[in-house]
Order: C-alpha cells, then sequence, then structure tokens
C-alpha cells in the first residue's frame, strides 16, 4: 500500500513540477504533502527523495525541497519524459525528434560497422518479426520488436553513451503507442526503412543505414503528429 501511494503522489507532483504549477524556486515542503494527500511523514520523505533523484527538487536545510530551474532536471529520465509529454506534446515530440535524428543514425552507422554478426542477424530478425506482425495487425508485438530493434542498433553500435539512451527511445515508441497514435497496421515505409537498416548494418553499409535511420526517425515523426492532428479533429 506505501508504494501503491508513493508512486501516486510522486506522479502528481512530478506531473506538476513538469507544467509549471510548481515553478523554480518554489518550496515543496513534506508536512503539506502529508496533509494534501493523506500520507505518513516517511512516505513523504520518499516522495521528496523521488524527486530529488530526478533531479526535480533539492532539500535546503530549514527551508524544504526547492524545485529546481528546468535546465537542471535530468531531462533524459524516461518517467520525466512522460510527464512533459503529457504536458506539451508537440514541443517534446519536436525535442525528442532532435535527439534521435542526432543519435540514432549515427549510431546505426557506428552499428554497420562494429556490429557482431549475431546482432546483425538479430537486427533482420526482428525486422521480419515486424512485417509479419504488423500483416497479421499484431500492433503490441510489434511494439515489442520495434523496441528491441531500436535498442538493440544503440548497443550494437558499440558507443556505450548511445547506449544509455535505450530507455529513452523506447519511453517514446510505447508512448505513442499508449496514445493510439499509431495506425492500426503500420506503414509501409516504415517496415521497409527498418529492413533496410537491418540489411545496411549486416552488410556494413554505413552511409546508407545512417541515411535511412534518419528517414525512418523522420517518419515517426510525421507519422505522430499526423495522428495528433487526427485525434484533435
Amino acid at each position: 500500500m506505501g508504494g501503491e501511494l508513493h508512486d501516486k503522489v510522486v506522479e502528481v507532483l512530478g506531473r506538476e513540477i513538469a507544467g509549471g504549477v510548481h515553478p523554480p524556486g518554489t518550496v515543496l515542503r513534506t508536512e503539506e504533502a502529508e496533509q494534501r494527500f493523506g500520507i505518513s511523514r516517511s512516505v513523504a520523505r520518499e516522495v521528496m527523495r523521488t524527486l530529488a533523484s530526478m533531479r526535480l527538487v533539492f532539500g535546503r536545510k530549514r527551508v524544504g525541497n526547492v524545485v529546481r530551474p528546468r535546465a537542471e532536471w535530468n531531462l533524459f529520465d524516461p518517467v520525466l519524459i512522460r510527464w512533459l509529454l503529457q504536458v506539451d506534446r508537440i514541443k517534446q515530440l519536436r525535442t525528442l525528434a532532435e535527439l534521435r535524428t542526432s543519435v540514432e543514425p549515427a549510431a546505426a552507422g557506428a552499428a554497420a560497422e562494429r556490429a557482431s554478426d549475431a546482432d546483425a542477424a538479430k537486427l533482420v530478425s526482428l525486422a521480419e518479426r515486424m512485417v509479419a506482425t504488423a500483416r497479421a495487425g499484431d500492433l503490441l508485438s510489434f511494439t515489442d520488436a520495434d523496441v528491441a530493434f531500436h535498442r538493440l542498433v544503440l548497443s550494437a553500435s558499440g558507443n556505450e553513451m548511445f547506449a544509455q539512451l535505450q530507455q529513452v527511445v523506447e519511453e517514446v515508441l510505447r508512448w505513442r503507442v499508449g496514445q493510439g497514435l499509431m495506425p492500426e497496421r503500420p506503414r509501409p515505409v516504415a517496415l521497409r526503412l527498418h529492413c533496410e537498416i537491418a540489411e545496411c548494418i549486416r552488410c556494413g553499409d554505413r552511409a546508407r543505414a545512417e541515411e535511412a535511420m534518419r528517414e525512418l526517425v523522420a517518419e515517426a515523426l510525421e507519422g505522430t503528429l499526423a495522428g495528433l492532428r487526427a485525434a484533435s479533429q
């Protein structure tokens, strides 16, 4: 029960901070959290520790927990990404697309040079699974394969900093599906590009692997924005 209360309060306060309800410099006191949410002192303190671990707040002696400036937040935290997507979807999607455009093509190119035979073969297999599940209309299995594909490209790049972004990319991919912004049957161009990226990595074609991944990220953003426009209408 304590864990559920903790998670619920973290979710509420985290979204409020992300949305600007508590601007930088605001003091969040454990006593106020206790009263507002009906939680114990220990749960309130643990909530503040969790928010502090995300660099949303910091403790100030005899004052309380102070909301940090946005520039100091851990913006790569998948949970914070989820909150920011709820607050301002268009802005956050474009920010994430710019990040992916900068990193994933470079990761695909590096993977074309460094991926092991086993990883390259697995990428081809995952791309084939995406095609099969898309044709079957199994969006859940398609998403699992899509996530595994992008995570593997990042890790197969051999760049440990690229690999650290696996959870960020996964959060974006799963959020899109969770929001109903994916078509029931993924677009053929997306399937083709996944297959092409896998084959380029297997064959060691760095230039085309990079180019195809750049096209894929752009296609994903275009599709998501189109879904948002359709939902608003």
